[in-house]
């Protein structure tokens, strides 16, 4: 089941927000991270690297759960929900800046680990206005 994005949410997934991406463990149990992330309209993109825990956790159950709140209404969030698509490489850094960019991070070197980054894109299915 595909749903749109709630109206008058649309700008939690454009800003940008640091959210909360929760994922359940290999061995059951919840993992929440704050991650920093782009919206294409379809999907959620969320630059990460292979050997964190996050990333075996999506590959074994690839189920998500992403809380935008909003700063300035904190009473305000968005919940998507889903599950991982797809995995790209990014061992050349470029969506990890492309994230420096968007977020206003002036930095923009490369992290040590930027031979093990890669690219999440996290189908969003349904969405929960809060």
């Amino acid at each position: 089941m595909i749903s749109k994005v709630p109206s008058g949410y649309e700008d939690l997934l454009q800003r940008p927000i640091v959210g909360v991406l929760a994922t359940v463990t290999p061995h059951g149990s919840p993992d929440q991270s704050p991650m920093r992330f782009k919206w294409d309209g379809a999907r959620l993109r969320m630059s990460h690297t292979i050997p964190r825990r996050k990333f075996t956790s999506l590959q074994a159950n690839p189920n998500y759960s992403f809380l935008v709140t909003d700063p300035d209404v904190p009473s305000r969030s968005l919940e998507t929900q889903g599950w991982l698509i797809t995995v790209l490489a990014d061992a050349e850094g470029e969506f990890y800046r492309e994230l420096n960019k968007l977020y206003g991070d002036a930095e923009d070197g490369l992290p040590d680990d930027v031979y093990d980054r890669v690219v999440l894109i996290l189908d969003a299915t349904r969405f929960i206005a809060k």
